[in-house]
């Protein structure tokens, strides 16, 4: 994934051969995922994604 800043006022152009990125690289830990039988209530209620208002 390439995350680029496009917020400028004026337009700017990517030709071929620039360079416009910086490789990172990190540790990713395996994880196992843990199966619930019920979830705990929350702020939400019944409504479900989007329905906070916010």
């Amino acid at each position: 994934m390439l995350l680029l800043n496009t917020d400028r006022e004026a337009a700017f152009e990517i030709a071929a051969g620039d360079r416009i990125a910086q490789l990172v690289i990190i540790e990713h830990p395996l994880i196992e995922p843990v199966w619930s039988s019920s979830l705990s209530d929350s702020a939400r209620g019944e409504g479900g994604f989007g329905s906070t208002g916010s």
